[in-house]
């Protein structure tokens, strides 16, 4: 006993100063600023969720690989591919509860998004905790979570039905378990396998993994440390390598004649063509880089230049270096999609509030009048809320009330009430309208067709056999006609159609189309 308590003085002796305060947990007024701060975040986010942004066909996809699993048609509607790992649409399917998740009116895929605001919530949640663990300040962890899920960038993107979204919380959760103050082995273990579902769900958040066990060897005891790493990597192990083996288990681990494989899908997204570095002018990667300096600036480039002093800072070097190592690999000249802006969010809301707290605890501290330093940090304050605070209201403003899916919305409602299918009746469509074609009656894959699979599934061409003559309707959105040179069997349909319905003006128009002059037997 007496050796117990002499290890634990041994112990708070070890402990900087910031970390012992900031374990003292006072519920009532941690609740209170945590419940507030989640109430306004749902309010913002939720409101016009599903009227605002326009509905994407990656959003359309997942949801169709939910529906799949939830009606025992397996990983995906079609054949599943590896394309990524499933535990991200595993996770949406047990959603299902959700009021109005897959409802048969208006457009499903926009109004599936409300499975986005419980992780959303729970991301802030893990982002208070986490913040206060790190600097000991309650304003600087509400301040985290507010820059995290406010900005004008984040209200667009995390109301999305993406699977970065879906990872970021089990990173966030893996970084909050590894900072445990409590020291327990169970926390690191626990933190191995929320970072393998983190990977799982978006494969891309492996990047962040050495940040985390920078996190994870700062925040254990050095005398259990080795045990706490080889638990937190035998964890990280046994969860993610389910996946090679499920690869296995079905023959689908390496390449071969008649199936797909594990290693064709990783080969595929690393041989995928590239969208340039971000430094050029014109690319894909620019492009992607100025829409997200569009919806915020501040959050971005702030963000990037916080992430470097706070490597300097003990508490949150871990956090940083996953930042960081994020940035680098949108920085390289490879492919760069537009949601992976999404997973850098929490570090550089952490870096942000963090590098703000340091500044605050400088000029508070000192030999000036009292009265001096706190004129100091309110000039501070004043003055960047007044460079942020015009710029998120306008940004918000445009995601609360704006409608760009009433186009889409139109043309599900008008499908709903005017095409009445057989079996056999087949409908080409977006991603995001397939959901409606499916509630509306069209058969699942082989009947509600995702216009892509026309000309690139053999499973699909085997149920044309005619080409575009098999086909009854095409719905033609923007999305469609933008990759027509790839797909002649879908570009001829539309040639030979006739306008049933438009729904929209200019270039996002969208027409619901009956093809013509074909042999549909």
């Amino acid at each position: 006993m007496a050796l117990a308590v002499a290890d634990r003085a041994e112990l708070i002796e070890q402990e900087p100063e910031p970390i012992r305060r900031r374990n003292r947990f006072r519920p009532r007024r941690d609740v209170v600023i945590l419940a507030a701060l989640i109430t306004v975040v749902l309010l913002v986010q939720g409101w016009n969720i599903a009227d605002y942004p326009t509905v994407s066909d990656d959003e359309g996809t997942y949801l169709a690989q939910a529906w799949a699993i939830q009606h025992g048609h397996g990983l995906a509607p079609y054949t599943y591919w590896y394309d990524h790992p499933p535990a991200g649409w595993i996770q949406l399917a047990a959603f299902t509860w959700l009021p109005a998740l897959f409802t048969h009116s208006d457009l499903i895929a926009a109004y599936a998004r409300i499975v986005m605001l419980p992780f959303t919530a729970a991301d802030v949640a893990l982002l208070y905790v986490l913040a206060k663990r790190l600097s000991g300040s309650r304003w600087t962890a509400a301040a985290t979570g507010a820059l995290f899920a406010l900005s004008p960038l984040s209200v667009t993107l995390q109301r999305e039905v993406f699977l970065d979204n879906l990872a970021v919380f089990w990173i966030l959760l893996a970084f909050v378990l590894a900072s445990s103050p409590r020291q327990n082995l169970w926390m690191h273990v626990s933190a191995g396998a929320a970072a393998a579902i983190a990977v799982l769900s978006k494969e891309t958040m492996l990047i962040a993994l050495p940040g985390l066990i920078v996190a994870l060897y700062r925040h254990a005891h050095p005398r259990t440390r080795k045990f706490t790493l080889a638990g937190f990597f035998t964890a990280l192990w046994l969860v993610a390598v389910f996946y090679p083996v499920y690869a296995l288990l079905k023959g689908e681990l390496v390449p071969g004649p008649g199936h797909v494989s594990l290693v064709g899908g990783i080969e595929f997204q690393m041989d995928r063509p590239g969208s340039g570095s971000v430094f050029a002018t014109g690319t894909g990667s620019w492009t992607t880089l100025h829409d997200w300096l569009y919806y915020d600036p501040v959050i971005v480039l702030a963000g990037v230049a916080a992430l470097v002093p706070m490597l300097l800072v003990r508490n949150y070097r871990g956090p940083a270096v996953a930042g960081l190592a994020l940035v680098l690999m949108a920085l390289r000249p490879g492919y760069l999609p537009a949601m992976y802006i999404i997973q850098l969010l929490p570090f550089f809301a952490l870096a942000i509030a963090g590098l703000a707290h340091q500044v605050v605890r400088v000029l508070l501290t000192g030999e000036r009048a009292v009265w001096v330093r706190r004129t100091a940090v309110g000039a501070l304050a004043v003055a960047v809320l007044g460079l942020v605070a015009p710029r998120w209201i306008a940004g918000d403003a445009t995601a609360l009330s704006t409608d760009p899916n009433l186009t889409y919305a139109q043309a599900a409602d008008w499908m709903r009430t005017h095409l009445h299918p057989t079996q056999s009746t087949k409908i080409v469509v977006d991603d995001g309208l397939w959901l409606n074609a499916v509630a509306d009656g069209f058969q699942p894959g082989y009947g509600a067709i995702w216009f892509y699979k026309v000309d690139l599934d053999p499973a699909v061409e085997a149920v044309l056999p005619h080409g575009w003559r098999s086909i009854q309707y095409v719905v033609s959105t923007p999305t469609i006609r933008a990759d027509l040179s790839s797909l002649p069997t879908v570009d001829a349909a539309l040639e030979h159609s006739r306008v049933l319905a438009s729904f929209g003006t200019g270039a996002g128009a969208i027409q619901v189309r009956q093809v013509l002059d074909g042999d549909n037997s």
